[in-house]
C-alpha cells in the first residue's frame, strides 16, 4: 500500500454538503458519495475523525434573525449536527465501516459523551470518530469545535471540506472570477489578511497547537485519499511553513 502522510485527520464537513444540490435538507446520495470518500481514505489505515455541522438542518444565525435568543439559537443548531452524525454512522456502518458518535451534549440513549481517551482509543481500534454537538456551548462555531477535537486526538492535520470552492481565495470566487487561488499560507498571514476560512479563534487553536489545515473541495471525486497520501496539487495549505 501508497505510504500515508497523514495517519490521523479530522474531516471538517459542513452541513450544507449533506443537502448536495439543494438549498436544504438531506441528500441520501451526497451522503453516501462522502462517505464513500471517507472508506477509500480509511482503507489506507488512516485513523479518521469527523466534525459535521448542521447548516442543512437550521442555523444558530437563521435563528437569531428570526427573534431567539442566540444562546437558544446556538442550541437547535448544536442538536442539528447531532441529528448529521447519526446520519453519517448509519451509512458508515452500512459500508462495513465501525463507527462511534461522541456528542458535547449528553444524549446516552443515541451517543457517547465526549471523552477524549475513549475518542482516542476507539481510533486506535480503527473505528470512525464522528464529533457531534460542537463544543456544547453558544457562541462558538463547528470550525472551533473541529479545530479543539483535532488538538485534542492529537490529529495530524486537518482537512476542510468546502462545496466547489477548492482552496483559499484572496476574494469569494462566487462573485469575483478574477479572484487568485492561494496554494501555500501561513496562520499569521491567513489572519492578518483576514481570508474566511475557518473562524480566526479555529486558526488559532491550529496554530498553537501546531495541526496544519487543508482547505479542498470535497466534490472531486478522490480528494480525501490523495490528501492523506501526501498529494501537494489539492487546494490550500493553511501552516506553520510549507507543505
Amino acid at each position: 500500500m501508497p505510504e500515508v502522510k497523514y495517519k490521523r485527520i479530522l474531516l471538517k464537513l459542513s452541513g450544507e454538503a449533506l443537502c448536495g444540490e439543494k438549498d436544504f435538507g438531506i441528500d441520501p446520495t451526497e451522503i453516501s458519495r462522502i462517505c464513500d470518500e471517507v472508506v477509500t481514505a480509511y482503507n489506507h489505515g488512516v485513523q479518521i475523525a469527523i466534525v459535521v455541522g448542521g447548516g442543512n438542518i437550521f442555523r444558530g444565525v437563521q435563528g437569531a434573525n428570526w427573534g431567539m435568543d442566540k444562546a437558544a439559537a446556538d442550541y437547535v443548531g448544536m442538536l442539528a449536527t447531532i441529528m448529521n452524525t447519526l446520519l453519517l454512522q448509519e451509512v458508515l456502518k452500512s459500508k462495513g465501516v465501525e463507527t462511534r458518535v461522541q456528542t458535547a451534549i449528553a444524549m446516552p440513549a443515541v451517543a457517547e459523551p465526549f471523552i477524549r481517551l475513549r475518542a482516542i482509543r476507539h481510533l486506535q481500534k480503527g473505528r470512525v470518530v464522528i464529533f457531534g454537538g460542537g463544543t456544547g456551548n453558544p457562541h462558538v462555531t463547528t470550525d472551533t469545535a473541529a479545530a479543539l477535537r483535532a488538538a485534542e486526538i492529537s490529529a495530524d492535520a486537518i482537512l476542510m471540506a468546502k462545496n466547489h470552492i477548492d482552496g483559499v481565495y484572496d476574494d469569494d470566487p462566487r462573485t469575483n472570477p478574477k479572484a487568485k487561488k492561494v496554494e501555500n499560507i501561513t496562520f499569521e498571514e491567513l489572519l492578518r489578511q483576514g481570508l474566511k476560512v475557518m473562524d480566526p479563534a479555529a486558526v488559532s487553536l491550529c496554530q498553537q497547537n501546531n495541526i496544519p489545515i487543508i482547505v479542498f473541495d470535497f466534490a472531486k471525486s478522490g480528494s480525501i485519499e490523495r490528501l492523506v497520501l501526501g498529494a501537494n496539487d489539492i487546494g490550500t495549505y493553511v501552516g506553520s511553513t510549507g507543505r
